[in-house]
């Protein structure tokens, strides 16, 4: 039986209405912060189209207002389970916005589980929207990297990992130092964008915003958006899978 749920989130972020817009209601922007590859068209009615892992999933655009509410809801599937999400943006003084989230809908069998990730999920993503805006605007994502990697129940295993990988020790703590060192990729240097531990931790580079999360049913995932023309794909998700393979070992 499907299990109905709803889900708030509300940020102020560095940008205007306008900027906040093009980043959730475009493909393009929504490329730069979310996961997969998206395609909005621009109406009510219009379709929507996430492409991630091979797989497209399409929804429908049921709110359209330029600057002020954008919402869509994904296909029904046969069990009637479904996902909706409503953005409301609210224009402050001095070139700031306050979003507000509504992300809700139908979870099927699992739904303890799913409830819990896409609790976590949703405030990661709008921290990963508010690091996009505020360090590369007017800019989009040319690469987009999303890896799931193994199941790991022992948190303090998957955090060392992660920590060892950003060169980091002790408490972690918004705005440390990062150098990023993974085999097959020449290391860079960062600094950590937001703390979410033991959840997620996001790091941002010259040229890119990396993420690290446990995530639902303890899934190990590492997602990287690139903001730079000179990016070796296949290079990129060959060091990751490598490292992902090596913490499963």
């Amino acid at each position: 039986m499907p299990h109905e749920f709803e889900l708030r989130e509300e940020i102020e972020l560095d940008a205007t209405p306008d900027q906040v817009w093009e980043a959730i209601a475009t493909g393009p922007g929504i490329d730069s912060w979310f996961m997969g590859r998206n395609e909005v068209e621009p109406r009510e009615g219009g379709t929507t189209r996430m492409t991630l892992m091979g797989f497209t999933n399409e929804g429908k655009v049921t709110a359209w207002e330029p600057s002020s509410r954008f919402a869509y809801q994904s296909a029904e599937n046969p069990d009637g389970t479904f996902m909706a999400f409503e953005y409301l943006i609210e224009g402050r003084g001095e070139g700031s916005t306050v979003l507000r989230l509504v992300h809700s809908g139908f979870l099927g069998d699992d739904w303890e589980a799913e409830y819990d990730a896409l609790t976590k999920g949703d405030a990661v993503y709008m921290r990963k929207l508010a690091a996009y805006l505020k360090h590369f605007p007017g800019r989009t994502s040319t690469y987009e990297l999303f890896a799931p990697g193994p199941q790991i129940a022992d948190q303090e295993r998957v955090w060392a990992a992660f920590k060892d990988a950003l060169g980091l020790t002790g408490t972690v703590a918004e705005g440390d130092p990062v150098r990023l060192t993974v085999d097959g990729l020449a290391p860079v240097e960062g600094v950590v964008q937001f703390a979410g531990l033991p959840t997620s931790v996001g790091v941002r580079t010259g040229d890119g915003l990396y993420t690290f999360m446990h995530g639902y049913r303890d899934t190990v995932v590492v997602e990287y958006h690139g903001f730079s023309d000179d990016v070796d794909e296949k290079e990129i998700e060959r060091a990751w899978q490598s490292w992902l393979s090596r913490l499963a070992a």
